[in-house]
């Protein structure tokens, strides 16, 4: 169990790295097309990219998440998995293709044909991506991972920015999108030897685990844009916008920490899951990480909610402001059942994911159209943070039953993070009920408030924390794998560095 439980830090700490790292080319992609290309080249793409999202959605049967949970996942299994990736990406290119003409029609833009006949082909192209490459999740070998997403993310930002240089329009994004899917399925081959045949063999083990997963798959899509339909048909598209930006915001913990770190760890939740003393194990001390992070992190972004979009985003964004409070608690609530997830499917239970999301679309469906009625992009935050409050606490009840944990158990794990938090937040708090900023609309003082505010967070919470794991014996948690996870990641990244 030790060497899994290293193998999933390791695991982690690339998926965080990869993460940051996209993020960062993202951005700066972001800020060179925008000079480079008008608001019509982007959305003109992303016209067609939401009927792909759509098209995709209705093949999304996670195969790979099948091999992974399988322990005993042979050739046939693999062969069967990447023979009904080709078949469903030739499907999803026949689908795009017969609606190119209907959508062009529908959004009265002739271009979007073209735009959709190059994802179609697109789509082709990606079906073909060696199956062998769900080794490296399988086997805990991130690394490889990582360097395989980086390797697609520079290709795409190298040939985008360059064309949008030559072209200045928006085949410029499209060859991006398309050299990456050709490099991504020609490094697949190059990175792992595994050669897969046709074959249809494995097709009754993998339906068997993967029928839930597609259906999970389009509750969790539902789950996402139903409020973004629901605003925007009450509301408008301001509160709309308002509600988009500050979900973002308000969930960053959550996107950029939490699920690398989940889907890190699932491949070592399956090879315990034969062994469920070390899996209860294995997903308190994961649970204990989590919540170690996320809770100072979202407690911050609750408290400092007003600095920070008078900073970052400006005045004319300051009714985001209670709306990222209000997601703050739900992406705190969502950080917490996030490892929830990974154990299921380690159990090989998807069905419970399913059973989850229907509850959560059933409670949210109706709390958002009466809400959002009353009380606009505030009414939408209401209902998601209601329907996680008593999905939550279901959540949880649940791996509970299958893991055989005690309720006093996971208080152990809870109790600290979440007092450290409180306590880090109401510091906070005072300082800024004492420190007058002046007029709202002058950012500097806020800004003063961010970099003054921020590491003095920091420093209570850890103090905090620290304190109270030592005056409880130094038990077993959070705190004590966080320690052994720093020592182990300063010293795996200086090996990388060395080795790579």
């Amino acid at each position: 169990m030790k060497d899994i439980n290293l193998k999933m830090a390791k695991g982690a700490s690339w998926l965080i790295l990869f993460r940051l790292i996209e993020r960062c080319i993202g951005f700066f992609s972001t800020l060179i097309l925008a000079r480079l290309l008008i608001p019509e080249d982007f959305g003109l793409v992303a016209m067609a990219m939401s009927i792909l999202t759509f098209v995709s959605m209705l093949s999304a049967f996670s195969f790979d998440i099948a091999l992974i949970q399988n322990a005993k996942s042979n050739r046939y299994h693999y062969d069967t998995a990447w023979t009904f990736n080709v078949f469903f990406g030739f499907a999803n290119g026949l689908a795009l293709l017969s609606l190119a003409f209907p959508v062009s029609k529908f959004y009265g833009e002739p271009r979007i044909v073209a735009i959709m006949m190059v994802l179609a082909a697109n789509s082709a192209i990606l079906g073909f991506c060696n199956i062998g490459v769900v080794a490296f999740q399988k086997d805990l070998d991130l690394h490889k991972e990582f360097f395989l997403g980086i390797i697609k993310k520079m290709s795409s930002f190298i040939v985008t920015i360059s064309l949008a240089f030559l072209l200045k329009s928006y085949w410029a994004l499209l060859t991006g999108v398309v050299v990456s899917s050709i490099v991504g399925v020609l490094m697949s081959y190059r990175m792992h030897p595994y050669r897969p045949r046709f074959s249809l063999q494995g097709r009754k083990d993998l339906f068997s685990f993967s029928k839930w997963m597609l259906l999970n798959n389009f509750l969790i899509s539902l789950i996402h844009s139903v409020p973004g339909l629901i605003i925007g048909k009450l509301a408008g598209p301001a509160s709309l916008g308002l509600y988009t930006v500050a979900y973002e915001i308000s969930n960053l913990p959550t996107t950029e920490l939490v699920f690398p770190i989940s889907r890190a760890v699932f491949p070592g939740y399956s090879k315990m899951a034969s062994n469920h003393d070390e899996l209860r194990h294995g997903f308190l001390d994961v649970l204990s990480v989590i919540l170690l992070v996320t809770v100072p992190a979202g407690l911050g972004i609750i408290v400092l909610a007003e600095p920070f979009v008078h900073v970052l985003l400006g005045p004319k964004w300051v009714d985001t402001i209670s709306l990222i409070q209000l997601l703050g608690i739900y992406g705190i609530l969502r950080a917490s059942t996030s490892n929830t997830g990974a154990v299921y499917l380690a159990l090989g239970l998807p069905r419970l994911l399913t059973y989850l999301a229907l509850l959560f679309l059933a409670l949210l469906m109706p709390a958002l159209w009466w809400l959002v009625s009353m009380h606009g992009a505030h009414g939408a935050a209401y209902a998601v943070l209601l329907a996680a409050a008593i999905q939550v606490p279901v959540g949880f009840a649940v791996v509970m039953r299958h893991l055989k944990i005690h309720i006093l158990e996971l208080g152990a794990v809870m109790w600290r993070p979440v007092s450290a938090g409180l306590v880090m937040a109401g510091a906070i708090t005072l300082v800024r009920a004492s420190w007058s900023v002046g007029d709202t609309a002058q950012a500097p003082g806020y800004a003063l408030q961010l970099l003054a505010l921020i590491p003095f967070g920091i420093i209570i919470y850890i103090a905090v924390a620290l304190g109270l794991w030592l005056m409880n014996g130094r038990p077993r948690g959070g705190e004590s794998k966080f320690i052994i996870f720093t020592g182990i990641l300063l010293n795996f990244f200086k090996k990388a560095a060395r080795s790579y």
